[in-house]
């Protein structure tokens, strides 16, 4: 038997210890792992699963024979589009944030062979008890945020529109109301959320523009094996451009960990001393006051809250991905907290209570 067909023996062998939808796709990736593994040495034994997220998208992990590790994407081209990521994973590493390098991509199969950024969450590494001893770590993900946005010019990223926050936010009285609670609005109660969604928008949109992660949380970045200062940035696929408040916004409000009010401000008033220092906040008197910045964050939050709850939901029911939805909870007491320092917010406050108690009375 020839060099090269006991090789490509190896790589069917590693790849048919990974589960796979289909034996067509375990033969594909085989084939694509034999053409790519000399180059960089790679031990197909070596193979494993890494993680799964909330897509279609998986990640395998294989090291070299140097002992260097290496993440796979397996992405399906009939769900996953891997452009996005290629295009925000060459951005990030323009601007100097420390995101995965593309070493291969066979496109037309959904393959891609990465640089490894680490094993460990910034979550993983959290300290759950004690909020102030996590304030390194967060100034760290605050450096790097900050990095990204600095490198901001519009047209590389699609726009984070009002089209698209109004999608979004349709997704929390489609899924989480209608479906996961089995809530009808009646037509006031419509006509009150969407007019509320319309002024939501038009708050959110109100703010600076810049490049925006849009899933930029502890889950999210990635604490490297070196112990080197600069946190790895990943799931950046979904990036766009619009308003400077959102991945604040994300990062402080957690969908798997929620902080005390104090320890979120603080961390983002120090966000907000090197955003302005940085000519980020250039819009009425954000620069020289904390207080409006740090209530369009709250606004920007809501958005992101009502949005959540509703992909939850779906996970859930379309996806079959029950653990996401033990989490919607905290976006329900994200919204009520925010929903009730506003009087123009009481309606949504008031449509709240109705659905989760409509809950408890069945």
């Amino acid at each position: 038997m020839s060099n090269t067909q006991t090789a490509l023996d190896d790589m069917h062998a590693a790849a048919g210890l990974i589960p796979w939808s289909s034996a067509t796709r375990c033969t594909v990736f085989g084939h694509w792992l034999a053409s790519v593994a000399p180059q960089h040495r790679l031990l197909p034994a070596s193979l494993c699963i890494a993680s799964a997220d909330a897509s279609f998208r998986r990640y395998l992990r294989i090291t070299a024979a140097d002992g260097a590790s290496f993440i796979i994407m397996d992405a399906p081209p009939e769900h996953e589009n891997c452009a996005p990521f290629v295009h925000v994973a060459q951005l990030m590493q323009q601007a100097g944030v420390r995101a995965p390098r593309v070493l291969a991509w066979d496109e037309a199969n959904g393959f891609m062979l990465m640089t490894d950024l680490g094993r460990r969450t910034m979550l993983q590494a959290m300290n759950m008890e004690d909020a102030a001893a996590n304030a390194p770590r967060y100034h760290q993900a605050l450096h790097a945020l900050l990095r990204w946005q600095r490198a901001s010019r519009a047209g590389e990223l699609p726009p984070y529109d009002a089209a698209l926050l109004r999608r979004e936010l349709g997704l929390f009285d489609e899924w989480y109301i209608g479906r996961h609670r089995g809530y009808s609005l009646d037509d006031t109660q419509r006509q009150e959320l969407h007019a509320l969604y319309a002024l939501i928008i038009t708050r959110c949109l109100a703010a600076p523009q810049v490049f925006v992660h849009r899933d930029y949380m502890p889950r999210n970045l990635m604490l490297p094996d070196d112990g080197a200062p600069e946190l790895g940035v990943l799931d950046f696929q979904d990036a766009v451009y619009g308003p400077v408040t959102y991945d604040i916004a994300s990062l402080m409000r957690d969908a798997f960990h929620s902080w005390d009010a104090d320890f979120v401000q603080h961390i983002t008033h120090a966000y907000w001393e090197r955003a302005r220092a940085a000519g980020l906040l250039d819009y009425e008197n954000w620069a020289r006051d904390f207080q409006p910045f740090w209530d369009a964050v709250q606004w920007m939050g809501l958005q992101r809250h009502l949005k959540v709850a509703g992909i939850f939901a779906r996970l859930t029911l379309r996806d079959g991905k029950p653990k996401y939805l033990a989490d919607a909870p905290r976006f329900i007491t994200y919204i009520r907290s925010i929903a009730a320092r506003w009087p123009e917010l009481a309606p949504l406050l008031r449509l709240i209570d109705a659905v989760e108690n409509s809950v408890l009375r069945h």
